[in-house]
Formats: structure tokens, sequence, C-alpha cells
């Protein structure tokens, strides 16, 4: 019986994985989704950087009720 030991099972799940996420950019980007993916990539980093400023002045706001 073969023994397939944890580490062999881990890195084929992670290179099935990043294959897996390859194949989906790849198909995001062509075609008449291009534009759609790029505007949605492009409003989301938007987002998640104003969520950042957000959370870094709230830290900034607490830490200075406790000095």
């Amino acid at each position: 019986m073969v023994e397939v030991n944890m580490k062999t099972t881990s890195k084929v799940a992670i290179g099935l994985g990043v294959a897996g996420g390859a194949l989906l950019a790849a198909w995001l980007l062509t075609g008449d989704r291009k534009d759609k993916t790029k505007q949605f990539v492009a409003k989301k980093a938007v987002d998640l950087k104003q969520a950042f400023k957000k959370v870094k002045k709230e830290l900034e706001d607490s830490v200075n009720l406790y000095v």
C-alpha cells in the first residue's frame, strides 16, 4: 500500500489552489469581462484603502484616550 505523507498532500492542495487562481484570473481578464474586472478591482481597492484609513484613525483616537 502506498503511503502519502501530509507534506505531499499539502503541496498538491496548494498547487491546485494556485493553478485554479491563475485560471480564474486569466478568465476574468479576457474578452469583455476585462473592463468590468478592472473596474471592480479598482473600486474594491479604493474601498479597502478607505477602511484602513478609518481603522487607523480610530486606533489613533483610542490611543490618545489612554495616555
